[in-house]
């Protein structure tokens, strides 16, 4: 009988922390193991933000460590991810393993790219998006850019596979000289169990407009605060929430006070299944990317969540994201001014009001459930891996 693949998976994002990245990796793990491998993921000591109900789960090896993190609990910044990737050296040698996945930042992969060449073992990278185009986007220094792109690059041209969650992350990745073979474009997706039609929602008593996930300076999620004052005006009673954190939230509860007190409302971390019981009440959920900034390409996994739960998403932006709501009828596009913003988020609250939005609502079940599973992703993503790496 043939012994299982081992499989390893090192990320500083696993359940139970809340993001798209942790969720993502969670379900490859559940790939692997659909395919009778044995697999072990080094990741990180949850942070005190993370919901306290989860436990690990049994059917996977699970080693954590403790790790520096920011003011915000995220594993975010040059120290923070070094106190990831040097315990992942000694780590990764004392593993046993027959193929192994990186996910990012790029200096991950390159401790995991540096090991497996040691141990004469495949490797697979997993690009949800570009952290050079990240780091421009901030304005970090060149050398730092520079060194980045090197990383990132020998990374992706040395693994055997290279994971993306989309064709416009495929088209940057083949810009580092990647070759087309290796790339494997899988989608991105939500939990379809979690986020749903049919299940609880959350009491209000106003009409409310959400937002759920990262608030970071790519997003400008400061948009939606800006233009309340505007919505307001035509909806006295209506509320913006916030859920999850980010970079940019104590700027964003700054200009709340300042805007709009008493109507915009920051909740903290919360469970996906909690998440989805505020999505289903919401007249529609607020996804944003602030345009120019290297981040035209990227769609947001909130975009799915919501679509998922069957509520209208408004989008505020240019590129991919724009597209995908735009053009499948997931909700309304905006641009990305104040005025337009508004006046979308005021055509929410109409549409909510008038019971015009709960027409589309099984249309938008129906499509994520067709176009962004995450489990079909972690299906694909997985076999992609194996395939590549020669296991499969």
């Amino acid at each position: 009988m043939a012994k299982p693949t081992r499989v390893v998976i090192a990320t500083r994002l696993f359940p139970p922390e809340v993001s798209a990245g942790a969720f993502r990796l969670n379900e490859l793990a559940s790939g692997f193991l659909r395919r009778s491998c044995r697999v072990r993921v080094i990741t990180t000591t949850p942070p005190a933000t993370a919901p306290t109900a989860a436990a690990d789960r049994d059917d996977l090896e699970l080693s954590r460590f403790p790790v520096l993190r920011d003011a915000g609990g995220n594993v975010r910044g040059y120290l923070q991810y070094l106190s990831f990737d040097i315990p992942l050296v000694l780590r990764l040698l004392v593993s046993r393993y027959d193929i192994a996945v990186s996910e990012a930042p790029p200096t991950t992969g390159a401790v995991v790219s540096v090991i497996s060449r040691l141990k004469r073992r495949p490797y697979a990278y997993y690009a949800a998006d570009i952290w050079t185009d990240g780091l421009t986007a901030l304005k970090s220094p060149r050398l730092v850019i520079s060194l980045m792109r090197a990383f990132e690059g020998h990374v992706m041209r040395h693994a055997s596979t290279v994971l993306s969650i989309s064709d416009e992350v495929t088209v940057r990745i083949r810009e580092f000289g990647v070759d087309a073979a290796k790339i494997a474009t899988v989608g991105n997706g939500v939990d379809t169990t979690v986020f749903t039609l049919d299940g609880p929602v959350a009491e209000s008593t106003h009409p409310y407009l959400i937002y759920t996930g990262t608030m970071s300076e790519w997003q400008g999620a400061d948009i939606f605060v800006r233009a309340m004052p505007r919505v307001l005006a035509r909806f006295p009673d209506a509320q913006l929430r916030f859920f999850g954190q980010g970079a940019s939230e104590a700027e964003l509860r700054r200009r709340a006070a300042e805007l709009a007190p008493g109507s915009v409302f920051f909740g903290g971390v919360i469970a996906p299944s909690e998440a989805a019981t505020w999505l289903r009440g919401a007249a529609a959920a607020l996804v944003s990317i602030a345009p120019g900034l290297g981040y035209d390409f990227a769609r947001p996994t909130k975009t799915y969540a919501a679509a998922a739960c069957g509520t209208a998403v408004v989008f505020a932006g240019v590129g991919s994201g724009a597209a995908l709501v735009r053009d499948n009828g997931l909700g309304e596009h905006a641009e990305f001014t104040v005025d337009a913003v508004g006046d979308a988020m005021i055509r929410a609250l109409e549409a909510h009001q008038s019971g015009e939005a709960a027409r589309l609502r099984a249309h938008r079940v129906a499509w994520t459930e067709q176009n962004a599973s995450l489990r079909a992703v972690g299906n694909l993503a997985a076999e992609a891996v194996l395939t590549g790496g020669g296991l499969s």
